[in-house]
C-alpha cells in the first residue's frame, strides 16, 4: 500500500488553520454524541519511528474531555502480557461504550516487529494476520468504531529527524535502537509495513495513510478523517450487521434428547476411580506448570445439575497457587460497557495455570438469547466470534475443556425441591431458578444450537450425564487427565 500511495497536496497555511479550527469544533460536538449514543472508539496510531504518534495523539486528545478518552503507549510486553495469548493485552485495552482510546503503536508494531526480526515463520505470520482480521472484524460488529492510522515519513525525512533529536542531549532518549534500525533497513520495512496494511485492509477498518512531513497537516488529516469516520458511525449505528458463514472445522454432537440418562457408578468404584485421578491430576498439573501450558476449563449446565460439586473434585487434585475459579454472574456495569468477551479475556490464566470457569462466555447464546438481554443478531453472531477466540486460545497453546452438565427436567425438579427442603442449601434455590425452569424448552433449543455450532475440533464440547453425580465427577477428571496427558505426553 505505501509503494502506491500517493500523499494529498499540501493546502496553504491559512487553509489549513482554517479547517484545523473547524475540525477541532466538530470533534468537540461529536464526543456528545458518541457518549449519548454509547459509541466506542478506538484509534490505532501507527508509523515510522519518529513520524510524531505522540504529537498528534496529544493534540487531538485536546478536543475530548479527558473524562471520556485514555491513551495507551504499547512498549515492551510485560512478564504477564508474555505469558498470555498475543491479543490478550489488546483485548483487555478496548475503550467503554462513549469512550476513546488511543494507541501509540499497537498490533501492527509488535506484529511486523517481529516479522522483520526473524521472531515469526511465514506460517505464525500469517496466522497472526487472520487472528488482526477477526479481531477487528469483531469489535466492527458490535458497534466499535476502529480507525487505524498509519503517519508516513520518508526516508531522508526520517534520518533528518534522528539527527535532529540525537544533537540535544534533552530529546536523545527519544530515539530508539527500533528507530535506527528501521532508518537502515528503510526499504525492508517500507515492504513489511506495506504488505501487513494490504492484508488487513478491511472495509469496515480500512487504512488511513497520512503524510507525516508537517505537524499541523499531519493533525489536520487526522482530524479530518476521525470526524468523518464518526459521522459515518453515528449514521451507521443501527444497520444490521451481515452474519458470516462457519469457517470453523466442527465435530459432529447428539441433540440432548438423545443422551441417555441412566449412566451410574458403585460408590466403591467411585471412590477408588476418585483418589486415583486426582493423583494423576495433581501429577500434571506439575507438569503444566514445568511446561507452562494453560489451560481453561469452562462448565456450562442445567441449574442444579452439580457444576460446583464438579468443579470441587477437580479443583481439590490441584495446587491451590496455580488455578483459580471464576464464578461468573451478570456482568457488572463497566463489564457491560465493553464488548461481551471483554471480561472474560480478562481471566486468562497465566501459563502453567488452570482457570475454572462456573458459567461461560456462553451465556450471550443461553440466558441472553432466551430473556432477551442480546438481540437476535448479536446472539447469532456470537457463534463464530466465541469459536474464533477459542481458535486463538488453542493457537497460542491453550487446553480450552468445555462441559455441558445435563441432566432431565425430573431430575432438576427433585432436586430444587431438595435444596428447599434442606436448610443449609436453601441459599442456592432462587426465584429466578424456578423462572428459568419455566423456559426448560427454549433452552435447550438454544444448547442445542450451541453445542452443534461451537462443538469444534480444537474445543469439543463433552456432555456429563449428571443424574449420578459421582458418574459426572469421574468423567470429568478422566476426560481433563486424557487431554492433557495428550498434550503433555
Amino acid at each position: 500500500m505505501l509503494q502506491e500511495w500517493k500523499a494529498m497536496e499540501k493546502p496553504e497555511e491559512e487553509e489549513i488553520r482554517a479547517r484545523l479550527a473547524a475540525a477541532k469544533e466538530k470533534l468537540a460536538k461529536q464526543q456528545l454524541l458518541i457518549k449519548e449514543q454509547k459509541i466506542p472508539v478506538l484509534v490505532l496510531m501507527e508509523g515510522w519511528g519518529t513520524a510524531g504518534k505522540g504529537s498528534v495523539i496529544g493534540q487531538v486528545i485536546q478536543n475530548i474531555d479527558p473524562r471520556f478518552f485514555k491513551v495507551e503507549s504499547m512498549g515492551e510486553k510485560s512478564e504477564e502480557e508474555c505469558r498470555k495469548p498475543f491479543l490478550y493485552r489488546y483485548f483487555r485495552r478496548i475503550p467503554e461504550e462513549g469512550k476513546f482510546v488511543f494507541l501509540d503503536s499497537g498490533w501492527m508494531d509488535e506484529i511486523v516487529k517481529d516479522e522483520l526480526h526473524g521472531k515469526l515463520s511465514d506460517e505464525d505470520y500469517a496466522k497472526r494476520i487472520e487472528s488482526v482480521r477477526r479481531f477487528e472484524r469483531q469489535l466492527t460488529d458490535n458497534g466499535y468504531l476502529v480507525m487505524k492510522f498509519f503517519l508516513h515519513i520518508p526516508e531522508k525525512e526520517q534520518a533528518k529527524r534522528i539527527e535532529h533529536l540525537e544533537h540535544e542531549k534533552d530529546t536523545v532518549w527519544r530515539v530508539s535502537k527500533n528507530d535506527l534500525w528501521q532508518n537502515r533497513h528503510y526499504e525492508k520495512c517500507e515492504e513489511a509495513f506495506s504488505s501487513y496494511m494490504k492484508n488487513t485492509n478491511l472495509p469496515s477498518a480500512p487504512w488511513y495513510i497520512i503524510d507525516a512531513k508537517s505537524r499541523k497537516w499531519t493533525e489536520l488529516q487526522v482530524l479530518e478523517t476521525l470526524t468523518q469516520g464518526i459521522e459515518i458511525a453515528l449514521s451507521n449505528q443501527k444497520l444490521a450487521v451481515p452474519l458470516l458463514q462457519n469457517v470453523f472445522p466442527l465435530v459432529r454432537m447428539p441433540l440432548l434428547a438423545e443422551v441417555p440418562l441412566d449412566k451410574e457408578i458403585e460408590a466403591d468404584e467411585y471412590r477408588k476411580e476418585l483418589k486415583e485421578l486426582q493423583n494423576r491430576l495433581g501429577e500434571l498439573h506439575n507438569r503444566l506448570y514445568r511446561k507452562k501450558v494453560p489451560v481453561i476449563i469452562a462448565y456450562e449446565g442445567w441449574d442444579a445439575a452439580g457444576k460446583g460439586g464438579n468443579i470441587k473434585r477437580i479443583a481439590g487434585a490441584l495446587d491451590p497457587r496455580g488455578y483459580e475459579v471464576h464464578p461468573i454472574a451478570s456482568p457488572e456495569p463497566h463489564e457491560k460497557a465493553r464488548h461481551y468477551l471483554w471480561r472474560f479475556w480478562t481471566r486468562l490464566p497465566k501459563t502453567g495455570h488452570i482457570a475454572i470457569f462456573d458459567r461461560t462466555w456462553y451465556g450471550r447464546v443461553l440466558v441472553e438469547r432466551v430473556e432477551g438481554f442480546a438481540t437476535e443478531e448479536e446472539w447469532k453472531r456470537a457463534y463464530q466470534e466465541i469459536n474464533d477466540m477459542e481458535a486463538h486460545l488453542v493457537k497460542s497453546g491453550t487446553i480450552v475443556l468445555k462441559f455441558w452438565m445435563h441432566i432431565d427436567k425430573d431430575e432438576q425438579e427433585k432436586r430444587f425441591k431438595q435444596r428447599m427442603e434442606t436448610p443449609e442449601k436453601q441459599w442456592k434455590i432462587t426465584d429466578e431458578d424456578w423462572r428459568n425452569r419455566d423456559k426448560w424448552d427454549a433452552y435447550e433449543t438454544a444448547v442445542n444450537e450451541m453445542i452443534q455450532k461451537t462443538s469444534t475440533s480444537y474445543a469439543p464440547w463433552h456432555i456429563l450425564e449428571s443424574v449420578d453425580k459421582k458418574y459426572a465427577r469421574i468423567k470429568a477428571l478422566k476426560i481433563v487427565v486424557e487431554e492433557l496427558e495428550k498434550v503433555l505426553g
